[in-house]
């Protein structure tokens, strides 16, 4: 009998073969997925939050577009999926906002915006109120990646012929613009990415983060001139020789109608990205321009970024790790609206300067209908991931673009920014809680 048990078993492990082979391979399969997703998830952002390295020396989108290429050659996603993965709206918003950007640019808008600036202010501290309100203001009203990119020349520019220190008036363009951006929706790309994901209207919105996003480009104002106060006491504005730019009144008043226009359909709660996109198709109707000339000026780079960053988020919401950790957290945000308001505040500053904003956006936004206050911890996750930005140069892609842009003319170093970055970013995210929570 001990002689034929053994054979009775293996006869049945035999015919049971077909079906744990393919049970055994399905399982393998899965957990070579998610092993995959998570490596090629984590190679992506180590590649797209540092610097270039020599092996792969990969700017962000390029990045980017890698890992979603990867997550498809592994079999994580198929094309369907990748296609399904990614929300047109907020690249169809981003589109539409950089086409008024850029008949405003072609008006010479930004160019004479800067000669007024620099005339009318007398003193070095007064103009660095009068850049970061101006840059504050244009990146609440258009997307602040864009305010920096057309920004940075001029204001080196002006600061250069001016005779002025170039630090502070970098690091108020490009804090401001941060700051500045988190009153709408359509001031920054995490912005735009809740207002496809939530419910939340645009004047709603701006209602309850405009106070906020005010004070704060006040803290930052007395915070860079407290700390830059031996540098700007020495220095004087020096009159510039010459005529100032010309204006393109007609370009510039068609320009001023559309985005007036468009922020009309925003407050009256039309579709974000279309009454955008509409507002950019109107003006190059009505502007008479060589479109080609404008479509230039379209920053497609981040564009593709967006595209490819939705994919390799997708792929990693897909094998189901942010869910297992924001169960394992879940406990800690508390159960009112007021303490989970504070925890997800802190935890998202953190969050989205290990993972960068838009990312950190992309995944958290799974977890706000569990919290007892949806609508107000959205208004949360797009202040704290917008101030946080100011913490390093790399927290968000506005620093990047400031400090690279200038960089011929000065090097602001990573501790430069950052020992005044951190006193700002904690003093205006505590400051605009108490009143978004108020």
């Amino acid at each position: 009998m001990s002689g034929s048990w053994p054979l009775g078993v293996h006869h049945d492990h035999r015919r049971l073969t077909p079906r744990l082979r393919a049970q055994t391979i399905g399982l393998v399969s899965a957990e070579l997925k998610e092993s995959l997703a998570i490596a090629i998830f984590g190679l992506t952002y180590l590649l797209i939050s540092g610097r270039r390295l020599k092996i792969l020396p990969l700017n962000r989108p390029a990045s980017a577009l890698l890992g979603a290429v990867l997550m498809v050659v592994a079999g994580v996603l198929t094309p369907d999926e990748v296609y399904r993965a990614v929300d047109y709206d907020t690249l169809v918003l981003l589109l539409g906002m950089m086409l008024i950007s850029a008949y405003l640019f072609l008006a010479g808008f930004f160019d004479w915006a800067a000669d007024r600036v620099l005339a009318v202010a007398r003193t070095p501290q007064r103009l660095l109120l009068y850049l970061i309100l101006s840059s504050g203001v244009l990146s609440a009203l258009l997307v602040n990646d864009t305010v920096c990119l057309m920004l940075t020349p001029l204001v080196v520019a002006v600061i250069v012929r001016g005779g002025l220190p170039l630090p502070p008036y970098l690091l108020a363009l490009a804090m401001s613009a941060n700051i500045g951006s988190a009153a709408t929706l359509v001031g920054n790309p995490q912005n735009m990415i809740i207002g496809g994901l939530s419910d939340i209207s645009f004047a709603r919105f701006s209602t309850a983060l405009l106070p906020a996003a005010a004070v704060g480009l006040a803290i930052e104002y007395i915070v860079l001139r407290i700390g830059f106060r031996r540098m700007l006491r020495g220095a004087s504005i020096r009159q510039a020789a010459g005529p100032a730019p010309p204006l393109d009144r007609r370009l510039f008043g068609l320009s001023c109608l559309v985005l007036g226009l468009t922020f009309l359909g925003f407050l009256a709660g039309l579709n974000l990205a279309w009454t955008a996109l509409a507002g950019g198709a109107l003006i190059m109707v009505l502007a008479r321009r060589d479109t080609h000339e404008v479509l230039k000026l379209v920053d497609w780079h981040l564009l593709v970024f967006f595209a490819a960053l939705f994919v390799v988020v997708e792929a990693l919401n897909a094998t189901g790790l942010p869910d297992q950790i924001y169960g394992h957290v879940r406990g800690l945000f508390g159960h009112t609206p007021r303490v989970q308001g504070w925890n997800l505040a802190w935890f998202s500053a953190l969050g989205s300067n290990v993972f960068s904003n838009v990312p950190f956006v992309l995944v958290a936004g799974k977890w706000i209908p569990n919290f007892a206050d949806p609508d107000r911890m959205w208004q949360v996750l797009a202040l704290a991931t917008t101030f946080a930005g100011n913490l390093t140069i790399l927290g968000s892609v506005a620093n990047i673009i400031v400090v690279e842009s200038a960089r011929k003319h000065v090097e602001v170093g990573f501790w430069d920014y950052a020992k005044l970055g951190l006193p700002i970013t904690v003093l205006t995210l505590v400051a605009g809680m108490l009143i978004l929570l108020a």
